[in-house]
């Protein structure tokens, strides 16, 4: 057969005189190789150019779709990238490297100062106000405590009472021989159960009061206590390794460090002095607001408990209504602290 395999063309790269590839050879090339592929397949049509040895230019491929026997070509040119975002992915385990890297600090500080080889920032005064708030927690929870177990008991005793009071009322109904004698009964237990919910509700309202008090006031200051705390462990522990540092040689390789160290010492010693500053604003507010609500809860402690040993059933009553507090309705089983909870 006369057809000319594409293989022979391509196989002898002619040169001209001055080193560069003669281009006819490479038309011929590309003729033979569109000859060699049916056409109608719908296959993209490829154009290899190449250029001399010497050139700056880089060689360009072009691909085109065949439509009715002509090639369209697309526009060869520069391609820009933009830019990354960045990986969420490394964003978290940066968080996690800083993270374990203060923690790392922070745990040495802290066995450090437990072993006595490490030293501490203490603030004399401020510590001293958090050991007394801490110690009188402990005492009012003791309180609470005890005001809870004689509303329990105090229920229990006003809820016999009634049973009782209702049992004479009953007898005083069906005995007519001692009529007289069970109703004296029955009226003075239903007086002592009347009293004694109205004692009851008084002692309620101080349990709940004292309750905010320690469990929401108070708690809330020791929870700026402890953010305090640690942001004193996070300074000292950055403190020492700046110290450290100074301590060793300065040069170009220590510099650096020295100078990332004492951007996070300052930056940690800025966040404890806001920290100390707080505790010390809360404490004081603390103080004020405990006095008031202790002083007045204290008086209604006592002046209900006197009014209701002493039988001095308008004064218990008036305790109540300076203090502002509502009894349920007479004749409905008041729950205790406990069942309320």
């Amino acid at each position: 057969m006369a057809q000319e395999s594409p293989k022979n063309s391509a196989a002898e790269i002619p040169v001209t005189s001055n080193g560069e590839v003669d281009d006819s050879h490479e038309h011929s090339f590309n003729r033979d190789l569109k000859r060699s592929i049916p056409s109608g397949l719908g296959l993209s049509e490829t154009q290899i150019t190449s250029h001399g040895f010497d050139s700056t230019k880089e060689g360009v491929i072009e691909a085109g779709a065949f439509q009715g026997g002509q090639r369209t070509q697309t526009k060869s040119g520069p391609v820009i990238l933009a830019d990354e975002t960045k990986n969420p992915a490394m964003e978290k385990l940066e968080l996690v490297r800083k993270w374990s890297l203060n923690t790392y600090k922070c745990t040495r500080q802290i066995i450090s100062e437990k072993l006595g080889r490490g030293s501490r920032t203490v603030d004399l005064e401020l510590e001293a106000q958090i050991d007394i708030l801490r110690d009188n927690k402990k005492k009012y929870e003791n309180i609470l405590r005890l005001a809870q177990t004689l509303s329990t008991q105090l229920f229990q005793m006003v809820h016999t009472q009634r049973q009782l009071g209702d049992a004479f009322a009953d007898l005083s109904l069906k005995s007519l021989e001692l009529h007289e004698e069970f109703g004296y009964n029955a009226d003075t237990q239903k007086l002592l159960a009347k009293n004694g919910e109205t004692l009851l509700g008084a002692i309620n309202f101080f349990i709940a009061s004292v309750n905010t008090l320690v469990n929401k006031t108070i708690e809330d200051t020791l929870l700026t206590v402890k953010q305090y705390e640690s942001a004193r462990i996070e300074y000292d522990a950055y403190r020492t390794d700046l110290e450290e540092l100074n301590l060793g040689p300065r040069d170009a390789n220590t510099l650096p460090k020295i100078e990332q160290s004492q951007h996070l010492f300052q930056a940690h010693k800025e966040k404890y002095d806001k920290m100390r500053n707080d505790v010390s604003i809360k404490l004081k507010f603390l103080e004020e607001n405990k006095v008031k609500v202790l002083h007045n809860q204290l008086v209604l402690f006592h002046n209900a408990i006197a009014a209701y040993f002493a039988g001095n059933q308008k004064q218990l009553e008036q305790t109540l209504k300076q203090f502002h507090i509502k009894l349920k309705t007479p004749g409905v089983d008041a729950p205790s602290w406990l069942e309320e909870q």
